[in-house]
């Protein structure tokens, strides 16, 4: 049998654990995390392409931020992604695209591990000097007590006139040689986040 003492003590470490992830920044994990969007070019040929650096984090009033490094774009051609890093995203000028929303972390520090909480919530995106919101469906996912796991359930539609990118859409077209280059293009993420 345990003591009182004993239990007092394993009773004031777990609530002091839960108190320490409550009030803890959430900072992304890169590594894990993924930001992807799938490009279609002549009508009915669709890519996915993804970026492979990003930073993030969530802090204990709930600001949660990620940024997007725009020369880590990778759609497994480097010529296309060089092409991209220079005449579309114009990375000299705009080297990151950030995203901000406001999250309330009440109900995810709540969750037991394994248990999920749909989210419906606006995000603003800053991308090549312009700004604009979308309500996004996300699903989050308590991992364990200190990981929890974001991700898109539908996936946001950027469209290129949004964000002045009409000119090196074009100038990619013409670059490849193709017919045409859809505007519009879903963007799906799958993020973790970690206490610190």
């Amino acid at each position: 049998m345990f003591k009182r003492s004993t239990l007092q003590t394993l009773a004031c470490l777990l609530l002091t654990g839960a108190t320490l992830t409550a009030h803890a920044d959430w900072y992304l994990d890169g590594e894990s995390s993924r930001l992807s969007f799938v490009s279609t070019k002549n009508a009915n040929v669709a890519e996915v392409q993804r970026f492979l650096m990003l930073h993030g984090k969530v802090s204990p009033e709930g600001v949660a931020e990620v940024e997007v490094e725009l020369e880590s774009i990778n759609s497994g051609i480097p010529l296309r992604d060089e092409r991209m890093r220079k005449a579309l995203f114009e990375i000299d000028k705009f080297p990151e695209t950030l995203i901000t929303t406001q999250i309330d972390l009440r109900p995810i520090n709540d969750l037991a591990p394994g248990a999920q909480l749909e989210l419906r919530l606006p995000l603003t995106v800053n991308l090549h000097g312009k700004q604009r919101e979308y309500n996004a469906e996300l699903l989050a996912t308590r991992l364990d007590d200190r990981r929890f796991q974001v991700v898109t359930l539908e996936p946001l539609v950027i469209n290129a006139a949004d964000f002045d990118l009409l000119p090196g859409v074009e100038a990619l077209r013409k670059l490849a040689d193709l017919s045409a280059i859809s505007l519009s293009v879903p963007v799906g993420a799958v993020l973790i986040f970690t206490a610190r």
